[in-house]
C-alpha cells in the first residue's frame, strides 16, 4: 500500500543559537580540563537530550549552589544567575565558570546602568523563569517591576512616574511584547527603552520563519522542551499566524500521530536549545508513514558565535 504524499515545511533557521552552542562548549571544555564531576546550577539549556547527554559525561546538575562541594568547579546556566550567586561562590573560593548568554548579560548590564542613574526598572518577562529570576537579581529588591501582560502595566505601582526604563527577557514573542511596551509607553510617556531590542535575534529569527510557513501548513511541530521558553512561544507564533493545530514535542517518540489526523502539509522547527540530531529524528519517523517532500523555507541566515571564557582556554 503506498504511503500518503505530504510536504514538510522546514523552517529555517531552527535548533541552537550561539548562546546555547556556547553553553554547551563550556560544560564540555571544563569536563575536559578538570574531569568529572563538574557542577552546573540549575540545567544547562531547557532541553533535556542536552542535559542528560552532559551528565553521561560527568556533568551533575543541582538547583541550588548548595548543593555542590567547594573543591569541584561549578558552571552557572545560560539563563543566567543572580548576583548572589557568584558572590557566594567568590566567597567559599570555589572555580566557577559563568555560561550566561552574552544577550542575557547585555540586558543585566543595562539593568544596572539604568539603576546607577536613579531609575526604577520595570521588566517584561515570564515569572519564574531562571532568566527573570537571575536579571531581576542583578538589583536590589524593589529595584526590578515584573509585568507579563498589557494588563499588569495598568496595575503597576511605581516609585516615580518619571523615572523609569524597561528591559525584557530575551525569549519572548516579539508580537506580544509589542502589546507591553505600547502599554507602558501609553502610561509612562517618558520610560527610556533598549538602544537595541532586547528579544535575541536567534528568538526573533525563528519566530519569523514560523510566520513564513504558518499559512501554508496543517499542523506545526515545534522540537523543545516544555520548560523551554523560546519553543513555547513558536507554538503560539505558529497558532497566531494562521496555522489551526500546533504541537510541542521534545522528541519524535512524542508526536501525536492521531491528532495530525489527515494531514497533507506539516511545518517543522525546533527551539534554539534543541539539536539538530532531534529534528532529524523526527523527519525519519515522518518519512516512515509518509512519502515525504522535504522544502527548506530560510528567512535569515545566521553566523553568529560567541567565545567561551578565558579560564577554559587556558591550561590547566
Amino acid at each position: 500500500m503506498p504511503k500518503p504524499a505530504l510536504t514538510l515545511y522546514l523552517a529555517a533557521p531552527r535548533g541552537f543559537c550561539a548562546g546555547v552552542d556556547r553553553a554547551i562548549k563550556i560544560v564540555e571544555m571544563a569536563l575536559q580540563k578538570w574531569g568529572a564531576p563538574v557542577y552546573v546550577r540549575h540545567e544547562i539549556v531547557h532541553n533535556k537530550f542536552v542535559v542528560d547527554s552532559l551528565r553521561d559525561l560527568g556533568a551533575v546538575f543541582v538547583e541550588e549552589l548548595d548543593e555542590c562541594p567547594d573543591d569541584r568547579p561549578v558552571i552557572f546556566s545560560a539563563h543566567g544567575v543572580p548576583k548572589a550567586v557568584p558572590a557566594e561562590a567568590a566567597r567559599r573560593e570555589m572555580v566557577y565558570v559563568d555560561a550566561t548568554c552574552p544577550l542575557v548579560s547585555k540586558v543585566h548590564i543595562e539593568a544596572e546602568r539604568h539603576h546607577a542613574a536613579g531609575l526604577q526598572m520595570v521588566m517584561i518577562g515570564h515569572e519564574g523563569h531562571p532568566e527573570t529570576i537571575g536579571t531581576m537579581g542583578q538589583l536590589p529588591d524593589g529595584e526590578v517591576l515584573l509585568v507579563e501582560t498589557p494588563d499588569d502595566v495598568a496595575h503597576l505601582t511605581v516609585r516615580d512616574p518619571e523615572r523609569l526604563a524597561f528591559i525584557t527577557q530575551t525569549t519572548l514573542s516579539v508580537d506580544d511584547t509589542v502589546d507591553i511596551i505600547a502599554a507602558l509607553k501609553s502610561r509612562f510617556p517618558t520610560i527610556i527603552g533598549p538602544h537595541k531590542e532586547d528579544i535575541c535575534y536567534a528568538t526573533t529569527n525563528r519566530q519569523a520563519a514560523v510566520k513564513a510557513i504558518a499559512a501554508d501548513i496543517d499542523a506545526l511541530l515545534v522540537i523543545g522542551a516544555p520548560n523551554s521558553s523560546n519553543s513555547k512561544r513558536l507554538v503560539e507564533v505558529g497558532r497566531a499566524n494562521g496555522c489551526a493545530y500546533a504541537q510541542l514535542v521534545q522528541r519524535a517518540e512524542n508526536i501525536d500521530w492521531r491528532a495530525l489526523g489527515a494531514i497533507t502539509s506539516v511545518g517543522i522547527t525546533a527551539g534554539a536549545s534543541a539539536p539538530e540530531l532531534l529534528v532529524d529524528e523526527v523527519l525519519d519517523a515522518f518519512k516512515d508513514r509518509f512519502d515525504v517532500r522535504i522544502e527548506l523555507v530560510e528567512t535569515a541566515q545566521e553566523n553568529v558565535e560567541f567565545k567561551v571564557p578565558r579560564v577554559l582556554r587556558v591550561p590547566a
